[in-house]
């Protein structure tokens, strides 16, 4: 299959690039620098110079695949508002190209657009999104692309998905530690966070590619829930310090823009459409690679 993948030289993307060519399909990879282009072009893709504001560049490349991965997004929390309608826009005019294909089209998501409850975790196929999640818009927009002849799906990602190279949450709370002499977290730390490797979840995109049923939410998930205060307490062993609890009303003086996430209880569980593909976690756990995998070493 020829696959068009967007954000193919990130995080997560440039384990989706590897694990498609690894089982036989050919990558076309959205780059809008010279050096994507070269990480593309080392990582045995084609590439296919624009950008996520480059609209014709995305309507020919979706326009020329078998399939398409969805994974770029600009990570600028300053302008997430900006970013979220570029995705938004992003993504119509790729599922416009792909309507009446039955081509697939799979999106990266996440479990936060979702809250849990005891009752039920979050993601499930019965869970509501939050309407104030600014990215919720793209996840129903690729859902309800499957009654326009795509076979859309999306894989909804824990907010730490970790393994080498990762720059997200969890390197973040480390940095806040190391500059502030201690770890945190809110309330008794009891809030759950779901976790995966980038490795598992490259390979749950892998499968949604070639097999998800149209309008699938596939939950790439294999830790349902760590504590929070796990998290920060592995943190502080992993610099040499403490963890302390900050009140609900006090944890912005630590966390700034972090704290709605630090705050999040997101206990999520893998649902029966990711069941069905057989998809199965086999990589190391998120505490284990922290302690084992260079976390504290930068």
């Amino acid at each position: 299959m020829r696959v068009f993948v967007t954000g193919a030289t990130g995080f997560i993307g440039s384990a989706i690039v590897s694990e498609l060519i690894a089982n036989g399909h050919e990558v076309v990879g959205l780059a809008r620098s010279e050096s994507s282009a070269a990480s593309l072009v080392q990582a045995g893709a084609i590439v296919h110079r624009g950008s996520l504001e480059d609209h014709e560049s995305l309507r020919s490349g979706a326009a020329a695949a078998d399939g398409v991965i969805h994974t770029a997004f600009i990570h600028d929390f300053s302008q997430f508002v900006a970013s979220a309608g570029i995705d938004q826009r992003a993504i119509s005019v790729m599922l416009e190209t792909l309507q009446g294909s039955n081509k697939p089209f799979v999106a990266a998501s996440g479990t936060m657009l979702f809250a849990s409850s005891l009752q039920e975790p979050a993601g499930m196929e019965s869970s509501a999104s939050n309407p104030a999640s600014l990215r919720a818009g793209s996840d129903a927009m690729v859902l309800a692309a499957a009654a326009r002849g795509v076979r859309s799906s999306v894989v909804r990602l824990p907010p730490t998905v970790h393994g080498k190279g990762d720059h997200g949450f969890i390197p973040m709370l480390i940095a806040l530690a190391r500059e502030r002499g201690y770890a945190a977290y809110v309330g008794d730390g009891m809030n759950r966070w779901p976790a995966v490797h980038r490795l598992d979840a490259a390979h749950l995109f892998r499968l949604g590619l070639e097999s998800a049923s149209p309008g699938s939410a596939l939950i790439a998930v294999a830790e349902e829930g760590i504590p929070v205060r796990t998290i920060a307490e592995t943190i502080a062993n992993g610099l040499g310090t403490t963890a302390r609890s900050f009140d609900p009303d006090e944890a912005g003086a630590y966390f700034t823009w972090l704290t709605a996430f630090i705050a999040a209880d997101n206990h999520t569980a893998v649902n029966e459409a990711t069941v069905a593909l057989g998809w199965k976690a086999t990589q190391m756990r998120l505490l284990d690679d922290m302690e084992q995998n260079g976390y504290f070493g930068i």
